[in-house]
């Protein structure tokens, strides 16, 4: 241990205040978008979308079939929204095109709930989905 050569700790170096960083040269953060009304409704009709398929799955099937449909149609759906209609999509489309695919998601839910003999939940959904999913594509393409 006699051939270690004797070293003092050093007290580490402070760092530079903030203040010294001109302000032109610091970049700026993006503001973050302020969510609004208009988009949780988007959101809860997806997921009302959503929840009525894997309901349709579950119910209009017999017991082998039920299970794969109750958990596929869903999950397919949630892909497909993942993919193309989320806020964060994977394939950044056209905003024309993640209406499309928005409207296709409320179909497919609509048509779930008139198979199932639930005419007027189905219509009062499709009613509502398309009022917000209109909303919602002229917000995005202005």
């Amino acid at each position: 241990m006699s051939e270690l050569p004797h070293v003092r700790p050093e007290r580490p170096a402070e760092p530079a205040p903030a203040a010294t960083v001109p302000a032109a040269a610091a970049p700026e953060a993006p503001a973050p978008e302020r969510l609004s009304a208009l988009d949780l409704l988007s959101f809860l009709c997806t997921l009302f979308a959503v929840a009525s398929l894997a309901i349709w799955g579950f119910t209009a099937w017999e017991l082998p079939w039920n299970i794969v449909f109750g958990i596929a149609a869903p999950l397919a759906t949630l892909i497909v929204w993942g993919l193309f209609a989320s806020p964060r999509a994977v394939i950044r489309v056209h905003p024309f095109v993640r209406g499309l695919v928005e409207l296709l998601i409320y179909l497919s839910a609509t048509i779930a709930w008139w198979s199932a003999g639930q005419a007027w939940i189905g219509l009062g959904f499709a009613v509502v989905a398309i009022v917000v999913g209109v909303l919602a594509g002229r917000r995005r393409l202005s």
